[in-house]
């Protein structure tokens, strides 16, 4: 889904698990009006996308789209801004580390933010780990046969997406989740995600990043947020107070004066 005019600032919106796209609709609507560029995508298996989650063969493969999307970027002209939310951090920083050179800041909104010398995945095992037990509730846990083996995606419950994901949102949104959302897997088994040496100083270190705290977020706890900050020198902050974990929705207005103001520090 992509919107806007040629002139102003392009943002590249990424998903969480489980999510696609349509969760960005009311950021999408501002940063048009505003006069930017806004690019919405499905990554593999997520949203529209037409493939079911056990034909895609890695995370790499569930990032493609985005990694075309970039790659197909203009070398010479404006760069791009790109946004990541929840677990589509970590499919922001594989483009970053793949095309520096047309990426001019990376926002990561209550995201997965890896750092230099740090294997991918480490934000998602800490995450798992530190959860309670029962956190998941009435989500479903499934093993899906694919190609590669055994792989456990989950589907969210309506309990878990009304208590812990959507609290702070319109009830209209979480209606809207609840027909949308899709199985989802953080490929925790993938060697992309266990490999220390993926990311470098020279390209995913040489990126502008900004994480922006959910302060309201009852998924990824502030808390937990702050520790991503704090596991990752160098980034900026930003906060929004009353969002939710699904900020772009609770909180779309607030979050849309944050990502201008990003990409006009930025922004060549």
């Amino acid at each position: 889904m992509e919107s806007g005019v040629s002139s102003g600032m392009h943002f590249i919106l990424v998903h969480g698990l489980a999510h696609g796209a349509w969760c960005w609709y009311k950021v999408v609507a501002r940063l048009r009006a505003a006069g930017h560029r806004a690019t919405a995508l499905d990554m593999a298996a997520s949203g529209a996308h037409p493939a079911r989650l056990a034909e895609v063969a890695s995370f790499e493969d569930y990032s493609r789209p985005l990694l075309d999307a970039v790659a197909a970027a203009p070398e010479e002209g404006d760069r791009l801004v790109l946004v990541g939310h929840s677990l589509g951090g970590l499919s922001v920083a594989l483009a970053m580390e793949r095309f520096p050179n047309k990426v001019a800041a990376a926002v990561f909104l209550a995201a997965c933010m890896p750092r230099v010398g740090s294997h991918m995945g480490i934000t998602v095992e800490e995450f798992m780990r530190t959860i309670k037990p029962g956190f998941f509730m009435d989500s479903e846990t499934m093993v899906l046969n694919t190609e590669q083996g055994p792989r456990t995606a989950v589907l969210f419950g309506p309990n878990l997406l009304a208590s812990k994901v959507y609290d702070q949102c319109p009830a209209e949104d979480l209606e809207l989740a609840k027909l949308l959302v899709r199985p989802g897997c953080q490929f925790t088994d993938d060697p992309m995600m266990k490999d220390e040496a993926l990311l470098t100083d020279g390209n995913y270190g040489s990126v502008r990043r900004v994480f922006v705290i959910a302060k309201a977020d009852s998924c990824s706890t502030e808390r937990m947020q702050r520790w991503t900050v704090d596991l990752s020198p160098g980034a900026e902050v930003e906060e929004i107070a009353g969002a939710d974990h699904m900020a772009m929705l609770s909180k779309p207005a607030e979050l849309c004066d944050v990502l201008p103001k990003v990409a006009r520090k930025y922004y060549d």
